[in-house]
């Protein structure tokens, strides 16, 4: 058996500069929080972010729990325990097993002022917050449900031996903006349903960028702590570009070049191959309907030459080409108008789909 990651969630500080959901903190509050694993195994392990905060987390309380099985979180064999400022603790095994497509329902009580919270923006699940403890309660008494993901980076589960992982690391088209909410139909969702063996976990952040901060840091920042820190993980796959493409006009920004994006692309193939992991890129999706805030005939242009040398460089082992699988063939630079989700640059449910299946899977070969 080995541990494998069955969850993970990418997580950002409350302090970006750009801001999908509102920054929040806790005090005497649970809050509730269901994570749809990709992966299953015998026994389990949560692992609790601090990274961004400024003062100690103080976790009261907590359980994991999956349909009628509930069962206490504990590190090193206390109910109550601390996360550093800027660390993260993982908690004991639990041996609750768990398989792929299960909701796993973790529960925290907060009972001191936790400072703004480290979180995932736009997790496509809401999370429950009640007021006072509630971490075994069957009815939890929310009085609010924020799409918000908090103080939660990942699940370990333990696997058989020989269980292959891959990583989805990038955006929102990887977070799942655009998708219906906890309805588990973000692009990773789908592609791990097409899947036979292994399993791909989603480390997304919506508004993410290659090259520069702004909401999290930036891929090339960020690729140790989110990608080579994932236990059993074989393979990379990679959606950047949107961002940085359309981004720095609302910013005020200089406008990021067709080569810098060559650069950051291959720093970051050259860093999974030395890590002795295949990587997989993703041509950078449409986003011409974003508006012009957003959406520039510079930053187009840019867009149709970059994805013109990854779909033909060897840089990487293999490349799926969503901007072709999801464009509106009578205007390519746009999304196919019966898989946008409204706003010109994000995909809905069925948009999702086209996004995994424009993943070879015999390329992916998990």
């Amino acid at each position: 058996m080995i541990w494998a990651a069955g969850f993970r969630t990418a997580v950002i500080s409350p302090y970006e500069q750009l801001q999908f959901s509102e920054p929040r903190g806790f005090a005497d509050q649970t809050v509730r929080q269901v994570l749809h694993l990709a992966g299953g195994g015998e026994a389990l392990r949560v692992r609790l972010t601090n990274l961004f905060g400024r003062t100690p987390l103080t976790i009261g309380s907590a359980t994991v729990a999956v349909g009628d099985r509930r069962a206490a979180l504990t590190v090193d064999g206390a109910e109550r325990w601390v996360v550093p400022a800027g660390g993260e603790v993982v908690t004991d095994q639990v041996d609750l097993p768990v398989v792929a497509g299960d909701d796993l329902v973790v529960s925290l009580y907060l009972p001191e002022p936790t400072g703004l919270a480290t979180h995932s923006h736009k997790p496509a699940e809401r999370a429950l917050i009640a007021t006072g403890q509630h971490v075994a309660s069957a009815a939890f008494p929310a009085t609010e449900q924020p799409e918000a993901r908090y103080f939660i980076s990942g699940v370990d589960v333990l696997a058989p031996a020989g269980t292959a992982v891959a990583v989805a690391f990038g955006d929102s088209w990887f977070e799942g903006v655009g998708t219906t909410i906890g309805r588990n139909s973000r692009s990773v969702d789908v592609l791990n349903r097409r899947l036979q063996h292994g399993w791909v976990v989603n480390q997304g952040i919506a508004g993410n960028r290659l090259l520069r901060d702004g909401v999290g840091e930036h891929g090339l920042a960020r690729f140790d702590r989110d990608v080579l820190t994932i236990p059993a993980l074989t393979h990379v796959l990679v959606h950047f570009g949107i961002n940085d493409l359309g981004l720095p006009t609302m910013l005020g920004e200089p406008a990021v070049t067709a080569d810098a994006l060559v650069e950051g692309f291959r720093a970051l193939a050259d860093r999974a191959h030395g890590a002795g992991l295949r990587i997989f890129a993703a041509t950078i999706g449409p986003f011409a309907g974003a508006g012009p805030e957003i959406s520039t005939p510079a930053g187009l242009a840019t867009r149709r030459q970059v994805n013109g040398w990854i779909r033909t460089t060897d840089a990487f082992d293999g490349v799926f080409d969503v901007a072709r699988a999801v464009a509106n063939p009578s205007a390519p630079d746009h999304i196919h108008p019966a898989l946008d989700s409204g706003d010109g640059m994000h995909l809905n449910d069925r948009g999702a789909e086209a996004m995994a299946a424009a993943v070879d899977l015999d390329d992916l070969a998990l």
